[in-house]
């Protein structure tokens, strides 16, 4: 586990985003832990937040893991993290162009589905969690549409569950149906593993968290992928 994924840990933590207890799932399954990065939800913790996903996307353009030419985000979740994705990246030297998309095409003024930069390049994919992968789609087919090349999806946690309910599951997750279907590599600032890593830990957000170590592993070892 990097610096980065402790730090990014302890600042959802600290910011009440990750949370455990007993939470039920879009999939029916008691979850005991749930990230809510709609609570990202002033400046200077949109601006931070943004600051751990550009160190993401460094770290895996330096690895050579993704290259990219410009940045995209789906609306709407993805709207807020791209712009401050965006402004991250250019105060770590890396000063690219970034658009979002409207759910639907405007008839008058500038018209159009995308908003911001014309989508030309390799283009990463911001948004905040993979679940059905429904905007990751919808994503790649606007910026094919555009003849620019999806290069990537970039996203804060990964919860490494497979799909399906509390009974039925698939063979793989989310993110793997994601990396499998449209052959992208999908980067995460933190995923469960780097959770469990975390709780083993000495800082007072690790000694806290680490009460409720036994039910995630639980989870992890039923669900995980």
């Amino acid at each position: 586990m990097s610096a980065n994924h402790a730090e990014f840990i302890e600042f959802a933590l600290n910011a009440n985003v990750l949370r455990f207890g007993e939470f039920k799932t879009k999939a029916g399954r008691l979850s005991p832990y749930f990230f809510n990065a709609g609570l990202f939800n002033t400046g200077l913790l949109l601006d931070k937040l943004g600051a751990f996903y550009a160190q993401a996307l460094l770290d895996a353009r330096d690895s050579g893991r993704l290259q990219f030419d410009m940045l995209f985000g789906p609306a709407y979740k993805g709207i807020p993290l791209v712009a401050t994705v965006a402004m991250n990246l250019a105060r770590m030297g890396c000063n690219v162009p970034w658009a979002f998309n409207r759910k639907e095409v405007k008839d008058h003024g500038e018209g159009g589905l995308v908003i911001g930069s014309a989508l030309k390049g390799r283009v990463v994919i911001i948004d905040d969690v993979i679940s059905a992968g429904t905007s990751v789609r919808e994503s790649v087919s606007l910026i094919r549409a555009a003849e620019a090349v999806p290069a990537g999806v970039l996203i804060a946690l990964d919860r490494m569950e497979k799909g399906g309910n509390a009974v039925e599951l698939t063979s793989t997750s989310a993110v793997q149906d994601v990396e499998e279907t449209f052959h992208l590599p999908v980067v995460s600032i933190a995923n469960l593993n780097d959770l469990l890593t975390f709780m083993d830990g000495d800082s007072e957000a690790a000694r806290r968290a680490a009460q409720y170590r036994q039910q995630v592993a639980a989870y992890r070892s039923r669900y995980g992928a």
